[in-house]
């Protein structure tokens, strides 16, 4: 079971990769993740079981899609 602050992670993560600029090289990517995100969080919220494995992936993709956003925007 994933506990409240998982799931604020998850909130947190899919409001910073919806601020990456369209135009950005990583834009696509982050839209792919944030769409699996989206649809976990909709599990969670629904009490249905979900991969904590899976999930764990895709919240480290996020963090790697930002921290690659944020390096080229510099």
């Amino acid at each position: 079971m994933l506990s409240p602050e998982d799931k604020n992670l998850i909130e947190m993560l899919l409001s910073r990769l919806e601020r990456i600029s369209a135009d950005a090289y990583w834009a696509h990517r982050a839209s792919g993740v944030r769409g699996s995100l989206l649809k976990t969080l909709e599990m969670i919220e629904a009490g249905r079981q979900v991969d904590e494995t899976r999930l764990h992936r895709l919240t480290q993709s996020g963090f790697h899609i930002l921290g690659q956003a944020a390096r080229d925007k510099v």
